[in-house]
């Protein structure tokens, strides 16, 4: 809308409220007519009157002080409400009185003529209010839908032209495609780095998080891992293939010394003659033969036979016998264990399991008069705090003429501080190689 030439918005308004000036006059004087004031519209009490001047000096300060920025006009129904005239107008005329109103009706028509342009000016007000807010909405709906559809139609145009430049291979076209295809990456550059910008306040809380994950996963890992792999197959080999034989048959196999749990799962190699302190590098190789004085019996010997294995490690360990011990705790009383040696097969059968200290290592001396053997890993999975004993008694072969010679010979032991143990944790390892241990 143009104020200043007259456009076409200001010609529709000016028509509009000329339509509604003349709907606000032709409802007033219907009013008027069959109203209160009906009988005074066509009066001479509403035309200028010519009055005295003390009536008129009297009527105007009333007026005035009652009024004091309102005009009283003389009303005519037919005439345009712009042309009355004001008070001032009515002082300035000087004629002999002719029709002389009583004081008390001068008063009552003046009320009267405020009360009715209160009425006028409500209702002018109140359709201006409808009128512009009913205006202004729609313009707002109209300018809304006149920008989204200049800019669809400038972003169909602008597609239209790079794919007409695309097809013409010019050096100015090329120049055109270029700048539009830095634009672009410069925006999504710059939009890039506001999204970093906005997370990079994240990053330290998020470093420092992962830190401390890494660090428990370094250290606990094997409390996770060691139970899952207790119930799945430690040797690697189907459990299909190993399985539960007669004791009462003796069967002449092959002379590479294995140890054989089939409840377990497990087929292992066993490490014989191994140095107690070489235990640990044994068993990163397979179970280890363990021998102290009391306890260095070997297979069908009358005394103890121990061996040792891992039950649990970190899950990166490149031990592959790390778990080889982990369901060891599944074993029960009555359970078979099979030894392979110097190509005859020993069977055991489960008598018993204990929980001792690490540094108890006396447990292993037994006064029998029977060939066992017993089997000691670390418990509770995952830690290195206790020893498991699985303790098991010779039913095959016969062992009458057996010998306890090898179970009376003396070790070099040395000081046996504890029994063996799991793979040093991530930390610990550091631990023992700042120390030398």
């Amino acid at each position: 809308m143009d104020s200043n030439t007259g456009g076409q918005f200001s010609g529709q308004r000016r028509a509009a409220v000329d339509l509604a000036r003349k709907k606000v006059l032709a409802a007033y004087a219907s009013s008027a007519q069959n109203g209160p004031l009906g009988s005074n519209f066509r009066t001479n009490q509403f035309r200028p009157q010519t009055l005295t001047q003390p009536q008129i000096q009297s009527q105007t300060q009333a007026q005035l002080h009652s009024q004091p920025r309102q005009a009283i006009y003389s009303h005519d129904p037919d005439s345009n409400p712009k042309a009355a005239y004001p008070i001032n107008t009515i002082a300035k005329q000087t004629a002999t009185p002719v029709n002389t109103a009583p004081a008390n009706t001068t008063t009552n028509n003046t009320a009267t003529t405020a009360d009715s342009w209160k009425t006028y000016h409500t209702a002018w007000q109140n359709y201006y209010q409808k009128y512009y807010s009913e205006y202004y909405a729609n313009a707002a709906r109209n300018y809304i839908a006149r920008e989204r559809l200049k800019d669809a139609r400038e972003k169909a145009d602008e597609e239209e032209v790079l794919a007409s430049i695309r097809k013409t291979n010019t050096p100015e076209n090329a120049s055109i495609i270029d700048n539009d295809l830095r634009q672009k990456i410069r925006k999504k550059a710059t939009d890039q780095a506001k999204k970093s910008r906005r997370y990079r306040r994240f990053i330290p809380i998020i470093a420092g998080v992962t830190v401390v994950l890494i660090i428990l996963f370094l250290q606990y890992n094997r409390m996770i891992f060691a139970p899952i792999m207790a119930y799945v197959s430690p040797g690697n080999a189907p459990a299909s293939e190993i399985e539960a034989l007669d004791p009462t048959i003796t069967q002449t196999v092959s002379a590479d010394p294995r140890l054989i749990i089939p409840k377990l799962n497990i087929d292992v190699p066993i490490n014989f003659n191994v140095a107690l302190s070489d235990v640990m590098a044994a068993m990163n190789h397979g179970v280890a033969h363990y021998r102290i004085n009391g306890a260095s019996a070997f297979p069908g010997e009358i005394g103890n036979f121990v061996i040792t294995g891992h039950s649990a490690g970190d899950v990166y360990s490149s031990n592959p016998y790390k778990y080889i011990f982990s369901g060891l705790e599944r074993l029960e009383d009555g359970d078979l264990i099979y030894v392979n040696y110097n190509s005859v097969r020993y069977t055991y059968k489960v008598i018993g399991k204990q929980v001792i200290e690490p540094s108890n290592v006396a447990a292993l001396v037994m006064q029998t008069d029977k060939p066992l053997i017993t089997l000691v890993t670390c418990t509770p999975l995952g830690t290195s705090r206790y020893r498991l004993l699985v303790t098991g008694e010779q039913i095959s072969p016969s062992y009458e003429n057996a010998s306890s010679e090898n179970n009376n010979v003396t070790v070099d032991e040395g000081e046996i501080e504890a029994l063996p143990s799991n793979e040093p944790s991530f930390f610990e390892g550091i631990w023992n190689w700042l120390t030398g241990q």
